[in-house]
């Protein structure tokens, strides 16, 4: 599982021109779900979502994580995030797990955070997405692999 995670100030994500999930100040959540991911992947990526400290104290360090920020997270599935360029031109995209697996590890990934206590938003699962954000800082963090996934 790939998640890119961008702290923002504002931010939705619209299908055929409606608006589906809008937040204030929190983290966009762009989530690309790889075939070998299971709902181990799905609980880590969302502890870690919650819990990583990318929004300033009152000394302007990275100091709060989204929660202590009192901001929110919007999910956006993303399968272009397992792609991969190693070849040619054209990205790959055989990595990307089918959507009827992928659509329930987003779901949980989300589900996960909201179990926090965060205000969880989403896009559609499969459709065409017009993401509107406003990056804060710029902070745009690719989160690691788990470290049961390091290994292989």
């Amino acid at each position: 599982m790939k998640v890119l995670l961008q702290r923002v100030s504002r931010a939705e994500v619209r299908v055929e021109g409606k608006t589906v999930g809008s937040i204030g100040r929190g983290l966009v959540a762009l989530v690309g779900v790889e075939c070998d991911d299971g709902p181990e992947d799905a609980e880590y990526h969302a502890a870690k979502t919650a819990d990583l400290r990318v929004f300033p104290d009152d000394e302007g360090r990275m100091n709060r994580n989204v929660a202590e920020a009192g901001g929110a997270v919007l999910v956006v599935s993303q399968f272009t995030l397992a792609s991969s360029t190693r070849r040619g031109r054209r990205p790959s995209f055989t990595a990307a797990a089918p959507p009827e697996r992928a659509e329930p590890l987003c779901r949980r990934y989300a589900g996960a955070i909201a179990a926090r206590g965060i205000r969880v938003e989403t896009g559609v699962f499969r459709a065409m997405m017009e993401v509107d954000l406003v990056n804060d800082g710029p902070v745009t963090i690719l989160l690691d692999p788990p470290p049961f996934r390091e290994a292989e």
